[in-house]
């Protein structure tokens, strides 16, 4: 199962409903910060998350309401005694960002912070899952993020294994696990009891970006599409302007890309109540919803 919790949905200024962009994805221990917008280390409190171990934070590109948060968040971490190293992956200027942090503020975290520079392609694997970075349109180098499970092993069918002699316990585990046992003198492979390989979850961040053909190709067939829409269709000149998205266009992206649910982001201060942009949405992707900060979102694997 994955978390997707989702900790500020404004774009540009907080309003009272909304902080700026973060959103914590959680999967099997290990927490991902999407973006770091100002106030992020509050409402990881708020959400009752807390900061753990197996933290990593990936930055979309530099605009302030995407990284202010990173100064409060180093910080916390530091005071609450963290020694970990902490990555944090992003464009080419975070690291001199994250420098000129620490000499302003005369500030030595009790941690090593280590600064990987993006580009296109993976940037993290883990176990099962890899994290790959992909260029979008924005006013600077800018990019968003899939997280992408591998396949899983088919269904263990017991009753077949029971037919092949394979007595319950350690053994069956190792079958599911994809190894060859030995029974008797007799090979057993996983394929004899194990149904075809299960799809692995995708969750994909466009970041701030206008409709590109990346977003859409780094999205197919994702469970989830996590889209900026920062302005309702009436304003689309306004959003080529300023290479943002309109509720529309995300629509149209999830739509070419097949994805399975859609939520809008980086709504503008503008829509106290964003529901024209879930109308517009809903009028080309029916499964859209608007996010909340504090909206949680659990995927899990089919079986």
């Amino acid at each position: 199962m994955i978390k997707v919790v989702f900790l500020g949905t404004s774009a540009s200024i907080p309003t009272k409903r909304r902080s700026l962009p973060s959103i914590m994805v959680i999967r099997d221990g290990e927490q991902f910060l999407l973006d770091c917008g100002e106030g992020t280390q509050r409402q990881v409190v708020k959400a009752g998350l807390g900061l753990r171990k197996k933290l990593k934070i990936f930055v979309t590109h530099m605009h302030a309401d995407h990284v202010l948060g990173l100064a409060g968040v180093l910080m916390s971490l530091s005071l609450t005694g963290r020694q970990d190293p902490l990555e944090i992956y992003g464009p080419s200027r975070l690291q001199s960002f994250i420098e000129y942090m620490k000499e302003l503020f005369n500030f030595s975290p009790s941690f090593d912070v280590i600064v990987h520079r993006v580009s296109e392609g993976t940037v993290y694997q883990g176990r099962g899952f890899k994290i790959l970075a992909f260029k979008v349109k924005h006013t600077e180098e800018s990019y968003g993020y899939a997280l992408v499970e591998e396949p899983r092993p088919g269904k263990f069918d017991s009753k077949k294994a029971e037919e092949l002699g394979v007595p319950k316990g350690p053994l069956w585990k190792a079958l599911q696990e994809g190894k060859a046992v030995v029974i008797g003198g007799r090979e057993i492979r996983p394929e004899d009891v194990l149904g075809p390989p299960r799809k692995g979850l995708k969750i994909v961040y466009s970041g701030d970006t206008a409709p590109t053909h990346e977003v859409v190709e780094a999205s197919k067939d994702a469970d989830l599409l996590i889209h900026e829409a920062t302005f309702d269709d009436t304003l689309q000149d306004r959003a080529i302007s300023e290479l943002h998205s309109t509720a529309g266009q995300a629509a149209n992206i999830a739509l070419e890309a097949n994805v399975k649910r859609l939520v809008l982001t980086h709504i503008s201060p503008r829509y106290e109540e964003p529901s024209p942009l879930l109308s517009q949405a809903k009028k080309i992707f029916e499964n859209t919803v608007i996010a909340e900060d504090f909206m949680n979102i659990e995927l899990k694997w089919a079986d």
